[in-house]
């Protein structure tokens, strides 16, 4: 096994801050029971914000970002996976405080590890990544608490993001009545795609309200906004609704009322991919690779960069400029 390998690695000290593909050696990889070669990641929000100076995730330096991974296994001493083992991982502390995936190599802890699902290949796993996994999460949640299709509309916002794109495509594909919001004029084309029948504006999911609850429109919604976009979807969600909570791209202070909850019986659903159990987290993985993988996953929502592409990606995904979902190629 080679001994030096490309990585993408931020750095900050008394000379300042730095980000760009260097080179590494095995020996520079923390400890953990798996070494892999990694074939593909992806660019998530937390990515970007990995990536700047003054980071607000990073815990420690050098780093290597990114928070997804998929590859195959080059050493193990963990009993429940084998070399060549097609495996991948999402969250934990990769990226933040331990080497993540923008790299040609990576060594973590067997328990962060699980085999790659069936019915996806590396590549698929990846335009998933944490985003489309936080989209599966938030629509099983809202099927829990009693969302199904022929109750009405599910609104998803930020929809042309990670998050939000897979989640139109996937309820389009379970038979949802799907409506989505967005502040990209030039996109709709593309929400419509994939299987969005309606299209809001920003500013309609993000006014002021005149009074303490709207009108019900929304059977269930999925939120990675926060902010005055939540606070509208919780006041315009009809009886016994849920809206699952999955991000903050708008802001994380939410100016609510009560009057969703006791009025209505309207469900906020805090959503969380980073430490979500194993349990759970398996079977998961198994529904993304049948009935909620999003039709046209590497058709139009994922698109494909290079470890040099990294820097402007992340960049972008900071500025809100990312349509869909970005695989990095290892």
């Amino acid at each position: 096994m080679t001994q030096s390998f490309n990585a993408f690695v931020v750095n900050k000290d008394d000379k300042g801050f730095t980000a760009g593909v260097r080179q590494l050696e095995l020996d520079d990889l923390p400890a953990g029971d798996v070494t892999v070669r990694v074939h593909y990641s992806s660019i998530n929000y937390k990515d970007g914000l990995a990536s700047v100076p003054g980071s607000p995730v990073v815990t420690s330096y050098p780093m290597v970002p990114g928070i997804d991974l998929a590859g195959i296994v080059a050493e193990s001493s963990d009993p429940r996976f084998r070399v060549g083992q097609e495996v991948i991982a999402i969250g934990r502390a990769l990226g933040i405080s331990h080497f993540g995936g923008f790299a040609e190599y990576t060594r973590l802890p067997g328990d962060w590890l699980e085999p790659l699902p069936p019915g996806l290949t590396m590549k698929e796993a990846m335009a998933l990544g944490t985003a489309g996994f936080t989209a599966g999460l938030a629509i099983q949640r809202l099927e829990q608490n009693g969302m199904k299709p022929g109750n009405g509309r599910v609104l998803v916002t930020g929809a042309t993001g990670g998050v939000g794109s897979t989640a139109v495509n996937m309820l389009a594909g379970l038979g949802y009545e799907v409506s989505a919001s967005t502040g990209k004029a030039e996109e709709h084309a593309f929400l419509r795609e994939l299987g969005a029948t309606e299209i809001l504006g920003r500013e309609e999911v993000s006014a002021k309200p005149d009074g303490f609850l709207d009108e019900e429109r929304w059977a269930g919604g999925v939120d990675p906004v926060g902010g005055d976009t939540l606070a509208y979807m919780l006041r315009s969600t009809r009886y016994g609704g849920s809206v699952s909570s999955c991000g903050l791209t708008s802001g994380m202070v939410l100016n609510t009322t009560v009057l969703p909850f006791i009025l209505r019986g309207v469900n906020l659903l805090g959503i969380d991919s980073v430490m979500c159990p194993p349990e759970v987290r398996s079977k998961l993985w198994q529904r993304l690779g049948t009935d909620l993988k999003p039709k046209y996953l590497t058709e139009s929502i994922a698109q494909e960069i290079g470890l040099d592409g990294i820097q402007a990606a992340t960049g972008s995904i900071l500025a809100g400029a990312i349509k869909g979902r970005t695989i990095v190629r290892i």
